[in-house]
């Protein structure tokens, strides 16, 4: 008896945790469905205190079929802005940017939606072009220069593209940007080529022009005469070369000078590259090279054979204007600047040579300009280098610094921001580049 009230106790417990009796169902699969069904149920009320938490305060668009049709329409716009390529920035009637795509993200990195235009940019004949906006029927084009970090220059035009009354959820303005930076420097450097070469190109012009006459008139049956004057004609035009070439390089640093890299560079392996190519002019000064390199890779953000160019000519001037048998050192350190929480790396290229006037010191990296012109022009100099240097350090968002004591050499000391990699970020050509060092921490060339 006490069995069998044990079993009737027992069944409606059994059934209860079986929940309805159906054919085939079975406790676990009763189970199983419940637990997806809450997990559905407690996704669903997530979601709805969201959306109800999202959109309380400002709804974007009334209920209904009207409250879908708006949302098609604003979702349709937003699309056609970020597929612009040019920069582009939709505003509200009252100037507030309502969005905006990535070229324009790109331009103006501090730019947010929901932030007045004149937060933007403070430009005067800007801002009088967006308040003109209101009784505009035209589009209305203005002429922007932005100076920090580089000077830029730029067409806007603004442009109405709804009716006169406001319209909820739609854009009441589009102004859209076009960089003419790399047009206008295009232009101005064709001026300051053809000026300067006129200019550098006429002393070995005319040099060859009165040789070639030499020899065609009173030394042309003098065999001496004519090896003596031929070897001074190959010098005038190797002159002519190396000034050519290095406007070339000017330049192609000026037209990119405002376009940042995208690559990442170990100023350890350049700096070693560097020195690699100057090994038989380092030869023939006698002069030793050492590369102090730091233990770990020093990345930057930069462009390879840009930083390839600017330590070659550093180097490159250490040994020309050094003393034969002397020094030349490049060390590459760390450091943290006070106030800044961002690392940096710092390279500086040292030589023991005659050392430079302090009142040179301003000037060095202007086009042409030369400490002394003699010496220069005697061992091949173009005037051209350190402007190279100057307009690719520019690029890099880099910091140069120039010192020099008169019978104790100079210091040429470049600072860049020190790369941090994101996670899974890498770069090919720094991988096939990284075999060029060694786990030392001081690499030395010598020459001698």
């Amino acid at each position: 008896m006490a069995d069998h009230d044990d079993t009737m106790n027992a069944k409606p417990d059994e059934t209860a945790q079986r929940g309805p009796s159906q054919p085939g169902t079975t406790p676990a699969a009763a189970t199983s469905t419940a637990s997806v069904a809450s997990k559905i149920g407690n996704a669903a009320s997530g979601l709805k205190s969201w959306v109800s938490a999202r959109f309380s305060a400002n709804p974007p668009f009334k209920s209904g079929r009207e409250s879908v049709q708006r949302y098609r329409e604003t979702v349709a716009w937003q699309t056609i802005l970020d597929a612009l390529p040019a920069p582009a920035i939709a505003l509200d009637a009252n100037g507030i940017v309502r969005h905006h795509n990535a070229a324009a993200a790109a331009l103006y990195p501090a730019m947010s939606t929901g932030q007045p235009i004149s937060r933007v940019s403070r430009n005067p004949s800007f801002m009088a072009a967006v308040d003109q906006l209101a009784d505009a029927s035209e589009p209305i084009h203005v002429e922007l220069v932005e100076r920090v970090p580089v000077e830029r220059r730029f067409y806007a035009t603004l442009a109405r593209v709804a009716p006169r009354e406001i319209t909820p959820g739609l854009p009441q303005a589009l102004i859209t940007f076009r960089d003419t930076t790399e047009q206008d420097k295009l232009v101005q450097m064709r001026a300051d080529f053809i000026a300067n070469a006129s200019h550098e190109l006429r002393t070995p012009l005319a040099s060859l022009r009165g040789f070639i006459e030499t020899l065609q008139g009173p030394a042309r049956d003098d065999p001496r005469a004519r090896e003596r004057f031929l070897s001074i004609m190959a010098t005038q035009a190797e002159r002519m070369t190396r000034l050519i070439d290095d406007l070339l390089s000017l330049s192609r640093a000026e037209m990119r000078v405002h376009l940042p890299p995208q690559g990442i560079v170990d100023l350890n392996t350049v700096c070693a590259s560097a020195v690699a190519t100057l090994e038989a002019l380092a030869a023939a000064s006698q002069t030793n090279v050492t590369v102090n390199a730091l233990p770990q890779p020093a990345l930057i953000r930069g462009e390879r054979d840009e930083m390839i160019q600017v330590f070659q000519n550093l180097i490159q001037n250490g040994i020309k204007y050094g003393h034969d048998g002397g020094n030349v050192t490049v060390t590459l350190s760390r450091e943290r600047p006070a106030g800044q929480n961002r690392e940096q790396i710092v390279t500086t290229v040292t030589d023991d040579g005659p050392g430079i006037a302090p009142e040179h010191l301003p000037r060095l990296t202007e086009r042409f300009y030369r400490a002394s012109v003699s010496s220069s022009r005697e061992k091949g100099g173009t005037g051209l280098g350190l402007a190279i240097v100057k307009h690719i350090v520019n690029r890099h968002r880099a910091d140069l610094k120039i010192a020099s004591v008169l019978g104790s050499g100079s210091t040429f000391s470049i600072s860049f921001d020190a790369l941090v990699l994101q996670r899974n970020e890498t770069d090919p050509q720094l991988e096939n580049k990284r075999a060029i060092t060694n786990d030392k921490t001081v690499i030395k060339h010598s020459f001698s």
